[in-house]
């Protein structure tokens, strides 16, 4: 009986630690923009090639994709893919950062670098996009 019960522990433990690592690899940062997709994927590409001189992988202007190899602050010789991909909803573009294998301050750090270039460049203020509560708690308003 009490393996049993020690094998239901383990197998729960292993369940909720997958879980877990599955939810982190799946966040990405993302942004709005009011510039136009084609200005957006021109502003990505070069923050990625020029600004940051990371080696990008795979483009498509038509598709709205960039893949890259994210060099890893600190360890140089580390490198990890990544990936721009850019929405157009209604008048804005959305910007999805993705770097799975890393945490998600790294994709939120060249979302806001992207957003800053594109305010340069085009003269427009771009924000990130609100973040999702982490919790189901109802606000203090509610009843």
């Amino acid at each position: 009986m009490r393996r049993a019960i020690r094998l239901i522990v383990l197998v729960a433990v292993a369940v909720v630690a997958l879980w877990l690592n599955s939810r982190s690899a799946t966040a990405r940062a993302d942004g709005d923009t009011h510039c136009s997709l084609s200005q957006t994927f021109g502003a990505a590409l070069r923050y990625l090639r020029v600004d940051l001189g990371f080696e990008v992988t795979e483009k498509d202007p038509e598709a709205a994709y960039l893949l890259f190899r994210y060099r890893v602050p600190g360890e140089p010789k580390r490198e990890v893919p990544g990936a721009v991909e850019l929405v157009k909803i209604d008048k804005k573009v959305r910007i999805f950062i993705k770097i799975p294998q890393m945490p998600v301050l790294h994709e939120q750090l060249l979302r806001d670098g992207l957003l800053r270039k594109l305010a340069q460049e085009y003269g427009e203020i771009a924000h990130p996009a609100p973040e999702k509560p982490k919790n189901n708690a109802p606000d203090a308003g509610s009843n």
